[in-house]
């Protein structure tokens, strides 16, 4: 009896682990590992020993802005994203909601553990999910852009101190530089993640860029995402060979949502644009690693 009873326990816990992990599991490719990639190319002092606070941090605060964000229109996900927790009926949406109140003073009380850089990351990020969620700044293209790539600023300026090599750890200028370029330049591209989604953003009146200007949009990429790719490359001193390759790649990216504009191709497209910005993460590294002091 006390065996079985240890099983059936162990069962439940790892399924409300399961649960908990299924509201990020989507963003794994496309947020944590870019920003965790962002977060050890720009701390100033790279200590193997702390590198694993950043995605831990960048995690906790993933999973508060996911959960606010899955619990607004559950409906919608059952048709369109039935996997998630809610639509599958792993959580309800009152429990859901609870857990998402909860996560504000938990991820507030793991950012003091690094410093003063980190819960100040916390707060505004926390405030702009509440921005963008409850008071529904998603809804029009431009400010979802704006709001998306702040958020994603918060990310990388509170994963970046969380994997300084002590506490109380800071982001330093090039640091400080990193986070700027990258937001700015995700909230240029960032639309290249709307694509796949156009045709239910259309059906269900949410305004995004390609929903807005479809053409525009795409156009857009073909010469945002090259451009972008010089600029940085010029910015954190790349090399001719290494310059050459990214923003051929860059090129290659853009250029693909302008030529295959069907929904699979748009999904390969963004796999594709995840690499490119994540390879534009590694670049402060760089820099640190051959100019830096």
């Amino acid at each position: 009896m006390i065996s079985q009873a240890f099983t059936v326990r162990s069962d439940s816990i790892a399924r409300h682990f399961e649960t908990v992990f299924l509201f990020t599991k989507n963003d794994i490719r496309t947020t944590l590992i870019p920003v965790t990639i962002f977060a050890l190319s720009a701390t100033p002092k790279f200590d193997t020993t702390h590198a694993w606070n950043a995605p831990l941090w960048i995690w906790f605060h993933l999973l508060q802005f996911n959960i606010a964000n899955q619990i607004q229109d559950p409906e919608e996900d059952r048709k369109n994203k039935p996997s998630r927790p809610i639509p599958a009926g792993r959580i309800s949406v009152d429990s859901a909601a609870d857990m998402r109140w909860v996560m504000i003073p938990v991820c507030l009380m793991l950012s003091l553990w690094y410093g003063a850089q980190a819960l100040l990351a916390s707060t505004v990020f926390a405030v702009l999910t509440i921005w963008y969620n409850e008071l529904h700044g998603d809804k029009m293209g431009l400010s979802k852009n704006v709001l998306t790539a702040i958020l994603y600023g918060c990310l990388e300026v509170g994963g970046t101190v969380a994997a300084g090599s002590h506490a109380n750890a800071c982001i330093d200028k090039a640091g400080a530089l990193a986070v700027a370029l990258s937001s700015t330049a995700f909230a240029t591209t960032l639309h290249a993640q709307d694509f796949k989604d156009e045709v239910g953003d259309r059906l269900t009146g949410r305004r995004t860029l390609p929903t807005i200007f479809p053409k525009a949009a795409r156009f857009s990429m073909m010469v945002g995402l090259p451009l972008w790719s010089l600029g940085l490359s010029r910015i954190w001193k790349l090399d001719a060979l290494f310059t050459t390759a990214f923003v051929a790649y860059g090129a290659f990216v853009g250029t693909r949502f302008v030529m295959h504009d069907t929904v699979s191709a748009d999904k390969q497209s963004c796999k594709y644009y995840s690499l490119w910005y994540s390879l534009g993460h590694l670049l402060p590294g760089y820099w640190r690693f051959f100019y830096g002091v």
